[in-house]
């Protein structure tokens, strides 16, 4: 696998720009790369649910154009963003608090990645996306189910009082309780 010169990511590099120039390092050696990218999109929440689905054919197209090969995806939904983003709608800035989110991983060169990235930033119905290498295993948390003690029916449960006072005390008449609750209304 080629390195890449540590400057590149120390001098403020992205992922994708640090890449470009390993590509570079490769074309002087002859070496294509291969490797396991990871691209995360919003879209903006003006896109009709019945076009979701077209623009992200449109970036699994750009993927398939280059010679990428998919791994796994996340259906793309809708969701409310950390902070308000804007972005560029019929000439004005638009300021948006929610917006459509969905991922693809796939294997491609480095070459496409660039490639994808690039026809993102031109895309005016992408609110903002992210390109970066990643694994090919899947990496999410899993939910693990909270495991639960087992009571037999045998077994009691008892109960301590919360006040020296309730430990102390006897049975309650009806007319203390009563009592009790009159002068509870009247305050």
């Amino acid at each position: 696998m080629p390195q890449v010169h540590p400057l590149c990511y120390s001098a403020g590099y992205t992922m994708v720009e640090a890449d470009v120039i390993a590509t570079e390092e490769n074309a002087k050696t002859g070496e294509e790369s291969v490797r396991i990218y990871e691209v995360g999109y919003t879209l903006i929440p003006s896109v009709k649910e019945e076009e979701v689905e077209r623009i992200v054919g449109a970036i699994r197209g750009e993927i398939e154009k280059t010679g990428g090969n998919f791994i796994a995806e996340g259906a793309p939904s809708m969701m409310r963003l950390a902070y308000p983003m804007s972005a560029k709608e019929g000439g004005k800035r638009v300021e948006h608090d929610r917006g459509y989110f969905g991922w693809i991983k796939f294997e491609a060169s480095i070459d496409t990645a660039h490639s994808l990235k690039q026809k993102l930033a031109e895309n005016g119905q992408v609110l903002r996306a992210m390109v970066f290498q990643t694994v090919r295993e899947d990496t999410r948390a899993k939910m693990k189910a909270p495991t639960l003690r087992e009571v037999k029916r045998t077994d009691t449960i008892k109960s301590t009082p919360r006040r020296a006072e309730e430990a102390t005390a006897g049975p309650v008449s009806e007319a203390e309780l009563e009592k009790a609750l009159q002068d509870i209304t009247q305050e």
